[in-house]
């Protein structure tokens, strides 16, 4: 069976290394590089602790509060673009307690076998940078604590037990922190993942295997036969294959939208900023979560991440939004200072669901095409499951349960 993947971000290239892997003869087109897109700046996290979707309980007025302030963890830019404005209101409707449990839910679902499968990936000589240091999720604030606790028993039930730190007991456990850290919950599961590593490491995989990636390659349109989708058309020219499978992050909306089945999938901003040599010295990977910042140590250097921003597709970084990350880095920290090495920020576009859940299978009524975005900020932690997931799918017809949750159909009916 012959595949066309479209987008080689991290999400596509597991999916095409996973195909190859089951006897697939696989093509990558993409319009950039491999791995340049939004897989390149992420929090570089496997992040099973901070696996919540977006839409929550409280999130509609929280937002509203900070729509006055452009260096908010959450901003909304104000549109009236009709697609936009559909979009916000779907997205509100799912901002309730009972579609935010059952969203958490089904993310955990979708990475119980995220780390046996990274391992596996190491196994079959995939060289990527990988750390097992866990994550602390610090709070300055009792109630944002307690949010978290609301949620704790969801992750209880697929073993993940955090440890409860409090006061002093979060100084002890990570001394770099200020004491304006008052509350910290420890899950030692979660990893670390450098992401350019991983994105090279799959894609020389990939070759090895004999797929095809053709970078700086823009679909022009899709190549078609009455109703059905008989490969893609590019700037360098067209690729026939029996299965196309659309991973093209943000754009794969409008990709769905040429073929006649549009998927609301939209951007939601957000920014990293790295420091090499590392500032400070850390235990462990946190989380400053009043911030909604990521601290995420890596070889030799610090990656800061956050802020959510919903808005237009450009990628143009806000000074106002970068301050802002790197001051919540300065006030949780007192030996940051004025650190040097700090890299030129960067500021990427995640693809986002009205419902915060990824969008992953069959595309129908085209029974050629399949589905692999909507991640928003968990592409990194759920690329293994989509690409097991699409692979038995494609290859076997088979649709476990968990691909029903996710499926492009909720939003095509």
């Amino acid at each position: 069976m012959r595949i066309i993947v479209v987008g080689a971000g991290v999400v596509g290239l597991a999916s095409a290394y996973r195909l190859a892997k089951s006897g697939c003869e696989v093509v990558v087109v993409d319009a950039g590089a491999a791995g340049a897109a939004a897989s390149h700046g992420n929090a570089a996290k496997i992040a099973l602790a901070e696996s919540a979707p977006v839409p929550a309980p409280g999130v509609i007025l929280q937002s509203l509060r900070w729509m006055l302030k452009p260096d908010s963890p959450l901003y909304v830019r104000p549109s009236l673009a009709p697609d936009f404005v559909k979009f916000m209101l779907k997205m509100a409707r799912h901002c309730n307690a009972r579609d935010f449990r059952s969203g958490l839910q089904t993310h955990l679902r979708l990475a119980e076998g995220t780390m046996d499968l990274l391992d596996e990936w190491a196994d079959d000589d995939i060289a990527f940078e990988m750390h097992r240091a866990g994550v602390l999720l610090a709070f300055e604030t009792e109630e944002r604590y307690r949010e978290q606790l609301g949620a704790l028993d969801v992750f209880e039930r697929f073993g993940m037990v955090p440890q409860d730190l409090h006061d002093g007991d979060v100084q002890a456990f990570e001394p770099a922190l200020s004491e304006r850290i008052r509350h910290g919950l420890f899950f030692p599961d979660d990893r670390q993942v450098e992401p350019d590593s991983l994105t090279r490491g799959l894609a020389k995989r990939c070759r090895e295997l004999g797929v095809q990636i053709h970078e700086h390659t823009p679909l022009h349109d899709f190549v078609r036969r009455g109703d059905s989708v008989l490969g893609v058309r590019t700037t360098t020219g067209s690729f026939r294959g029996d299965r196309v499978v659309l991973a093209a992050g943000v754009w794969t909306g409008e990709l769905t939208k040429q073929l006649g089945v549009p998927l609301p999938i939209r951007p939601g901003k957000g920014y990293s900023v790295d420091y090499s040599p590392a500032p400070i010295q850390l235990r462990t990977s946190l989380t400053l979560e009043d911030a909604r910042v990521a601290v995420t140590p890596l070889d030799g250097m610090i990656r800061l991440a956050g802020t959510m921003e919903f808005g237009g597709t450009d990628d143009a970084v806000s000074p106002r939004r970068v301050s802002a990350i790197k001051r919540a880095a300065a006030e949780a920290f007192p030996a940051w200072g004025g650190p040097p090495g700090e890299a030129k920020p960067w500021a990427g576009l995640r693809p986002m669901t009205p419902d915060g859940l990824p969008v992953i299978g069959r595309l129908h009524p085209l029974p050629e095409v399949f589905v692999a975005s909507g991640h928003g900020m968990l592409g990194l932690t759920l690329a293994p499951a989509t690409a097991e997931l699409l692979t038995g799918a494609i290859t076997a017809d088979r649709f476990p349960a968990e691909l029903e949750a996710v499926s492009p159909r909720r939003f095509t009916r």
